[in-house]
């Protein structure tokens, strides 16, 4: 052994035998098979941060409208309100409800578990589908009534 941290990296395999472990989680491919669980969890973080950016745009345009005849008030909504009404602001918007959606159909999921339930391999498979197919129908309908009414 070389290296004092050579030794952290020798581990046994579930048989007994030693193994050799891989550097870094993150050598997807190489070392470690993706998973369902790897991408929900990837992507729930993912979310949350969108959430997070998201939440700071709408807070934009909230206090740009709420600013009213205030110097730069209707100037400031004007602005916000033509970038988010364009394509790359709807596009920002569907991403916000996408991730919005997400977030909240895998906490679900994770409240499933807080209680015990879904840990075998089977039933986080399938609620990790669910949650990927419940994201894509809510998003859509969101939508779909939100440009029948607009």
């Amino acid at each position: 052994m070389k290296d004092v941290r050579e030794a952290l990296m020798i581990g046994r395999n579930s048989e007994g035998d030693l193994v050799r472990r891989p550097v870094s989680p993150f050598m997807l491919g190489s070392a470690y098979r993706f998973q369902m669980s790897s991408a929900t969890s990837i992507l729930h973080r993912i979310s949350g941060s969108a959430l997070g950016v998201g939440s700071l745009l709408l807070t934009l345009w909230l206090v740009s409208a709420a600013m009213g005849d205030a110097a730069m008030g209707d100037a400031a909504f004007s602005v916000v309100q033509a970038f988010l009404a364009s394509w790359i602001g709807l596009l920002v918007l569907f991403g916000f409800t996408a991730a919005l959606f997400y977030h909240f159909c895998n906490g679900i999921r994770h409240l499933a578990w807080d209680v015990g339930r879904g840990f075998d391999l089977p039933a986080m498979q399938r609620s990790g589908r669910l949650v990927f197919v419940a994201t894509v129908i809510l998003t859509v309908a969101f939508w779909a009534i939100a440009f029948m009414v607009w």
